[in-house]
Parts: C-alpha cells; structure tokens; sequence
C-alpha cells in the first residue's frame, strides 16, 4: 500500500520547448525561488502543489517537454553543497 505524505518543498527542474519557456518560468515564479536557469525551489503547500502541476500541464506538449518535480516533506531533510559561485539571490537551504 503506498503512503500519502503531504509534500512542503520542492524542486522544479525543466526542459521545454524555447516557445514555452517563458511561460513555464512564469508559473514557477508563481510558486518559489528562482535557483539557477531553469530550476526553482521552495516551500508550498500541497494544495499549491496540485495547483502548479495544473497549471503546468495546460502549458507543456507532453512529447516534447520535461518537468521534473522533486518533492520533499520539509526543506530541512536534505543537504546542499554548491561548488563556485551562485549569482542569484537565492534563500540558503542550510537552515
């Protein structure tokens, strides 16, 4: 039986279709951080978090764009290491 957690970080990483781009990052800004290009990360809840994948899958052509979605309980479960220098003002996940 799979278990049902309720996800309050995550991750969004994506590959889209440059006609897309623009509004996928649009979206993502709705919801957290802008990390790096194309990744962002934050706190959200999970009815946000449905409400972003909605939004998302209204914009994406399945066959041709990737998102990846990597959801976490809190963002204190998990540890980074950057290496050189991250030129966006970006919340540290080091909590």
């Amino acid at each position: 039986m799979k278990r049902n957690f309720n996800y309050n970080y995550a991750f969004v990483f994506y590959d889209v279709n440059e006609k897309r781009v623009n509004k996928v990052f649009k979206v993502c800004k709705k919801y957290f951080y802008h990390h790096q290009n194309s990744v962002f990360r934050g706190a959200i809840t999970p009815s946000k978090l449905i409400k972003l994948k909605d939004e998302l899958n209204k914009i994406i052509e399945p066959d041709e764009d990737f998102i990846s979605i990597i959801k976490l309980v809190n963002g204190e479960c998990f540890d980074e290491e950057t290496i050189g220098t991250n030129k966006k003002d970006t919340q540290s996940l080091i909590l």
